[in-house]
């Protein structure tokens, strides 16, 4: 039977794609959400469509870089709604390229988001968790978890590493925090838009030609936050129908 209970949910990267997606689900599901992104334009949009419809949302600036303003973030959370049940480390960028055209501050960005990102969310929210006797992790990964393809060896690197470290968690957690992973496959988001080589944004447009909408993937997540507690979701792949990759 689904866990019903309306739950206080902190969503990095809210201001689009899967993050926003997943705002507008859980919040229809009655669920009370922080959301965060740097792009607070959106953010405010998205809080007053979610508001208008019924639900209870609030954003805030946030960089997922910074360690403080991620701890910041979780903290205004409890401080607005009393407690964090969930917190999804959706925040992520896919500066694809060769690694021989060197664009190391595209790696360092790469690791800085999708990696350093997820563990500043964790090392945010793991305290509140442990302190109230539950919470539940959500990390956002990919199918480049499983697998890699050229032009995507540090992107997929820091999605290996966040699988490794939400599996870590698992086995660290002793039932009381709940862990997922969700791997989406191809899915319509910006994280395309910031590829700068030519060749890697022209094989990524192709890859790209069959894609789910994100609306998939914030279903997966509601899954599994819906879950009652003695059940924890640990993997979650979601690819489009028919796909090889």
């Amino acid at each position: 039977m689904a866990d019903t209970t309306a739950k206080v949910i902190a969503i990095t990267g809210a201001s689009s794609g899967i993050g926003e997606a997943s705002a507008r689900r859980l919040a229809a599901d009655g669920h009370r959400l922080l959301l965060g992104a740097r792009r607070t334009d959106r953010l405010d949009r998205l809080v007053t469509e979610i508001t208008a419809a019924g639900g209870t949302a609030v954003a805030r600036r946030l960089d997922v870089t910074e360690a403080a303003d991620v701890r910041d973030f979780v903290a205004a959370a409890g401080e607005r709604y009393g407690r964090v049940d969930v917190m999804v480390n959706n925040a992520g960028v896919m500066p694809l390229s060769p690694l021989e055209k060197l664009r190391t501050e595209e790696w360092d960005r790469m690791i800085d988001v999708n990696l350093r990102g997820v563990l500043h969310g964790i090392a945010a929210s793991l305290p509140v968790m442990r302190a109230q006797g539950s919470g539940h992790i959500v990390n956002i990964a990919s199918v480049g978890a499983y697998e890699v393809s050229p032009t995507a060896s540090v992107y997929c690197a820091t999605k290996f590493a966040v699988r490794a470290i939400s599996e870590g968690l698992r086995q660290e957690s002793a039932g009381d925090i709940r862990v997922t992973l969700v791997s989406p496959g191809v899915t319509e988001s910006e994280l395309a838009d910031s590829i700068e080589d030519s060749a890697a944004r022209e094989a990524m447009r192709t890859y790209r030609a069959v894609a789910l909408p994100a609306s998939a993937i914030a279903d997966a997540i509601a899954y599994a936050v819906s879950q009652p507690p003695q059940v924890d979701v640990n993997e979650i792949v979601v690819r489009p129908a028919g796909s090889a990759q």
